[in-house]
């Protein structure tokens, strides 16, 4: 009996480490074939929704919460007043106590427009903050959360109500929009393109088109129902990510979310490592603590959560997998400088080719995964972006299972009550023209 129960252990010990090694490989096929359900089941309602009248505008607020945006929001503010394809609009700027000149180039763009009103903060609290303070100044019903580095297409207003307007429109709490790399300047930029093709492509695709609800919206660019911001409290101040937190309180409230890919909106990315391991430590931590607020309540009710129940196990497994992989990078390390210093030339090689055939595997399934996005995206001309599918799996990988391993222990003090919620502007560069 002993020995049958340790058997037993071993086997399910083994199976773990087996999955943990190819979460990635399966999760890429996963997503490939809810992709494949949402092209048959969902993808036809883009197409089938009843437009609206363009003579009957229903009134937008498109709000900007900004924190030392001097370099963008200039341009920004003046492509939102000049080349959109809507007119029953207003541009509300939360300004979350700027130290730069963003408040005086906001009081010059107020002479000049009479439709955009500002909301000044004397002290610094955080994106979250800054997002419910405005909600009391917002005429609109629908608000479009918009960042001060991020343009949404011209006619994208149209589209994001189009959504609000079809029977089940009625319960869509948000509507989160296709997100496309605007700055290709560096390397870690255009592997960006790949990465927002690929994993957030495909991922939100079968997020919707299986479960009906996503994971998280995209923050830099969601239409949000006014009133369902408001049944849910509206944003977790003290969270990381607004944008994670509040999908999830949506999902957990029975409201419905909508991703629509043909809504497409130009954001600027970090352009150097620095930058972007400081973006990765803030999505994975409001990532880790929206698992930690949830957990308990779908496990113990997996019947009643049933959309949101591989959501939970995917996000276990993605945690997992990022403490798995730095452990396992650190002991590979330390086992390759041991022998090279023992002279074990034979351990060497091995392990030198055990991780190329993982980092094989890993580079196929992301390849397959991404050349399929791209077909299904139909903007051919990113092709070119194969290119650097091998630099995104090396890189990309040890940054976000850093981030995951690093923003664990304060994604618990969070959780705990002692998160807080200021916000650091990246460091902007002047989009290309």
């Amino acid at each position: 009996m002993i020995n049958t129960g340790i058997s037993n252990f071993d086997a399910v010990a083994n199976f773990l480490l087996l999955m943990l090694i190819a979460y990635p490989i399966l999760g890429s096929f996963c997503w490939l074939i809810g992709m494949t359900c949402y092209q048959f089941l969902y993808a036809h309602r883009i197409t089938n929704y009843k437009k609206i009248d363009k003579k009957h505008q229903p009134f937008i607020t498109i709000m900007i919460p900004a924190h030392n945006e001097e370099v963008m929001i200039e341009d920004t503010i003046n492509y939102l007043m000049n080349d959109l394809n809507y007119s029953n609009y207003e541009v509300l700027v939360t300004d979350d106590g700027s130290t730069d000149s963003t408040p005086e180039i906001l009081k010059r763009l107020m002479l000049k427009y009479n439709n955009l009103k500002v909301i000044r903060i004397e002290k610094n609290q955080g994106k979250a903050h800054a997002f419910n303070i405005g909600i009391a100044f917002t005429k609109g019903e629908f608000i479009l959360s918009n960042d001060a580095d991020s343009i949404p297409e011209p006619d994208a207003l149209w589209k994001y109500m189009n959504y609000f307007n079809t029977s089940e429109g009625q319960n869509v709490a948000a509507v989160t929009a296709n997100m496309d790399v605007q700055n290709r300047d560096t390397i870690i930029c255009k592997s960006q393109t790949v990465e927002f093709s690929s994993i957030v492509g495909i991922i939100k695709r079968s997020q919707v088109g299986v479960f009906g609800n996503m994971y998280a919206y995209s923050g830099a660019n969601t239409m949000y129902r006014r009133n369902a911001l408001i049944d849910v409290g509206l944003f977790r101040q003290d969270r990381a990510t607004e944008d994670i937190s509040i999908a999830w309180d949506h999902q957990i409230s029975g409201w419905s979310t909508v991703f629509a890919p043909n809504i497409i909106f130009y954001m600027n990315v970090p352009d150097n490592l620095k930058s972007l391991y400081h973006q990765r430590k803030r999505w994975a931590k409001g990532g880790t603590e929206v698992w930690l607020s949830n957990f308990w309540k779908i496990a113990l009710h997996p019947f009643k959560r049933t959309r949101q129940i591989a959501f939970l196990v995917d996000q276990t497994f993605s945690i997992v997998w990022s403490f798995f992989y730095f452990i396992s990078l650190m002991l590979f390390i330390a086992s390759l400088i041991g022998f090279i210093f023992t002279g074990n030339l034979q351990q060497v090689i091995f392990l030198f080719a055990m991780s190329f055939v993982f980092i094989t595997f890993e580079m196929i399934a992301g390849i397959i995964q991404l050349g399929a996005a791209l077909i299904v995206d139909e903007r051919g001309r990113k092709f070119k972006y194969l290119l650097f599918m091998p630099f995104y799996s090396l890189v990309y990988w040890q940054v976000n299972s850093f981030s995951v391993v690093t923003t664990f222990i304060p994604a618990i003090r969070t959780i705990m009550g002692h998160g807080q919620g200021t916000w650091e502007s990246p460091k902007r560069h002047r989009k290309n023209t």
